[in-house]
C-alpha cells in the first residue's frame, strides 16, 4: 500500500512541503477512538496516534479538530506522548460530508472527510422516504461528493416496489445512480465495486439496520461486522455499526462505514438550499404579486402550479421546513458567536487584569 493508494495527490504534496522540513510524516485517519485515532502511514503501516495540543487549540470548532478520512501530519516518536506518533497538523479538506449537530446547539458534526461518493443505503419498503432523501442530497451536495443510492433487500420487496422506489429517487435527482442489491444473497454488489479504484474513497450513510454491515461485508470478501438476523416484523437488521471507520478494500478503492443515521439535519446556507429547488423560483417568478407567500395569495404561481400536479405539493412542504430549519439554524449561530464573542472578551479582561496585578499597576 502506497500514500497514492490511500488518496494523496500532487495538491496534498505541495501542502505537506512545509511539514516535511519539521521532519514530520504524512498519515490519514482511519478511526476515531475519542481518546485516540488509528492512522495509515503511506507503507501501509496502522498506528495509534494522538492529538498535538496545537492542533487542538487552534480549533475553533470541533468540527476543524481531525476526523476520519483526514490526511495529518503526524510527529513520531514525540516525547512525553503514550502513543505511537502526534498529530501536529490536518491538512486542507478536499470534501467534507457533515450535518448540524444532534440536539439543540448549533454546532457542525463531521461524519466523514475527503469522500469522492456517498451511498445513501435504504430499501425500496419501509425505510424508503422521499423527504429524507431529499435532505441526503442536500448534505451531499453540501460536501462537495458525488451522490449515489443503493436501494438493498431487493429480495424482501417485490420487483414493482423496487422499480417504483427506483423511479422516484430517480425523480428526484436526475443522473444520480441507483444501484438494486441484496447484499445478504450477493446481488448486485458488483454494481458497487464498479465506482472502486485505487485513492478512491467512498461513505456508506443510511439508517440502522438497512444492510450496510452486509453490504460492507460483501465488500471486503469477509465478515467484517456481525451481521444479525433480521427483524421479521420490521426488516431491519439487528446489528448497527457503533463506530466510523475507513477500511481499505481487496480490489482498491476506500469505504468509511458509518453508524446508523436517525436524523438529517442540514447545516448549510439558505442560498444553496434555494439553488437545489430553483425550480421553485422559476415558477414563483410567475407569481401575480412578487411578495406573494406562495399561501392563498391570489394569483400564485407556485399553488397553480401543485394544483394542475405539475409541481409536487410534498416536496414544496418540505422545502419550506427545510428552509425555516437553516433560518433557525441561522439564529443559533448568531447566538453561539454573540455568546463566544462575551466569553472570549471575559477571559482576555481577566488576563490583562492579572498582568496589570503582576505590574503593579
Amino acid at each position: 500500500m502506497t500514500l497514492t493508494d490511500l488518496g494523496w495527490n500532487t495538491q496534498l504534496e505541495a501542502e505537506f512541503a512545509e511539514y516535511r522540513e519539521n521532519g514530520w510524516e504524512p498519515a490519514r485517519l482511519i478511526r476515531d477512538n475519542k481518546i485516540s485515532y488509528g492512522a495509515f502511514l503511506g507503507d501501509g503501516e496502522e498506528v495509534e496516534v494522538s492529538l498535538g495540543g496545537s492542533v487542538y487549540h487552534d480549533a475553533e470548532t470541533d468540527a476543524e479538530l481531525p476526523s476520519v478520512g483526514d490526511w495529518v501530519a503526524l510527529e513520531m516518536g514525540a516525547e512525553g506522548y503514550e502513543y505511537d506518533a502526534v498529530i501536529r497538523a490536518r491538512l486542507s479538506r478536499r470534501t467534507c460530508l457533515s450535518r448540524k449537530a444532534t440536539g439543540k446547539a448549533a454546532a457542525e458534526q463531521v461524519i466523514a472527510a475527503n469522500v469522492d461518493r456517498v451511498f445513501v443505503v435504504t430499501d425500496p419498503g419501509q425505510d424508503f422516504n422521499e423527504r429524507r432523501m431529499e435532505r441526503y442530497f442536500e448534505v451531499i451536495e453540501q460536501s462537495g461528493a458525488s451522490p449515489a443510492v443503493i436501494l438493498n433487500k431487493v429480495d424482501l420487496h417485490s420487483d414493482e416496489e423496487s422499480r417504483i422506489a427506483k423511479q422516484k429517487v430517480e425523480a428526484l435527482s436526475p443522473g444520480v445512480p441507483v444501484l438494486l442489491t441484496s447484499a445478504m444473497n450477493e446481488s448486485g454488489v458488483d454494481s458497487i465495486r464498479s465506482f472502486l479504484e485505487p485513492g478512491l474513497t467512498i461513505a456508506l450513510v443510511g439508517s440502522s439496520g438497512v444492510g450496510k454491515s452486509s453490504i460492507v461485508n460483501q465488500l471486503l470478501g469477509e465478515e467484517w461486522q456481525w451481521v444479525g438476523e433480521v427483524n421479521a416484523a420490521t426488516g431491519k437488521g439487528m446489528h448497527t455499526t457503533s463506530a466510523r471507520e475507513l477500511l481499505c478494500l481487496p480490489g482498491g478503492g476506500m469505504l468509511i462505514d458509518n453508524p446508523g443515521i436517525r436524523e438529517v439535519q442540514l447545516w448549510r446556507d439558505a442560498e444553496t438550499l434555494k439553488a437545489s429547488f430553483s425550480d421553485f423560483d422559476e415558477i414563483a417568478k410567475q407569481c401575480k404579486f412578487r411578495d406573494c407567500g406562495h399561501g392563498a395569495d391570489k394569483g400564485c404561481a407556485i399553488q397553480a402550479a401543485i394544483a394542475e400536479g405539475t409541481l409536487s405539493r410534498e416536496r414544496f412542504i418540505n422545502y419550506l421546513k427545510l428552509d425555516e430549519e437553516l433560518e433557525r439554524l441561522s439564529h443559533r449561530q448568531k447566538k453561539r458567536q454573540i455568546t463566544i464573542g462575551r466569553r472570549n472578551r471575559r477571559e482576555q479582561k481577566s488576563k490583562d487584569e492579572k498582568y496589570n496585578r503582576k505590574r503593579g499597576y
